[in-house]
Formats: structure tokens, C-alpha cells, sequence
């Protein structure tokens, strides 16, 4: 007898649910949806390339031009930074 490879038939959801980012963090991350999981990393990324870490305190983020528009202000931790991305996004 042959096992049948398990196939979910349940629509993703929590943080692996697609969102559509807004144009202002579609700048960032791209404009089409993908999962929240995903969004989160393409920050990060962004974040270490532009070197927006404050390099004296690291949990600190100094935001560009293009960060100012997700987070509303110069500077974040990295702790309130999902706040100021999830009025980013909407459901896909």
C-alpha cells in the first residue's frame, strides 16, 4: 500500500496568511501580497543594506525616507516596529 502525500486543503493563516502591503511599505517590500512572515524579513533586510540600525544601540532603528512613511517618526525600537507595520496591511 502506498502512502498518499498529505496535502492541507486549509487556507494559511496567522502569520502565514497573504497581506497586501500600502504603497508606502509596497516601497520597501513590493507591491504584491505575500505572507506577514515575509514582509517582516524583507524589513530586516532592507533595515541591514541601508544600515538603518542606530550602531550604538542596535535595537534601535533610524528610518529613512521611505521607513519614515511606514513608521510616522524618525526613530523606532525594534520591538514597536510590527505596530507601525500591520496599519500597513490588508488582508489579501
Amino acid at each position: 500500500m502506498v502512502a498518499k502525500p498529505q496535502t492541507s486543503t486549509k487556507a494559511a493563516t496567522g502569520i502565514h496568511a497573504p497581506v497586501k502591503p500600502s504603497v508606502e511599505l509596497g516601497a520597501i517590500v513590493g507591491g504584491h501580497a505575500l505572507p506577514r512572515s515575509e514582509v517582516v524579513s524583507k524589513i530586516w533586510a532592507y533595515i541591514k543594506a541601508e544600515k538603518l540600525q542606530n550602531p550604538d544601540n542596535k535595537r534601535e532603528i533610524v528610518a529613512d525616507e521611505k521607513l519614515k512613511k511606514v513608521f510616522g517618526k524618525d526613530r523606532v525600537s525594534m520591538f514597536e516596529m510590527n505596530k507601525y507595520i500591520s496599519q500597513h496591511l490588508i488582508k489579501a
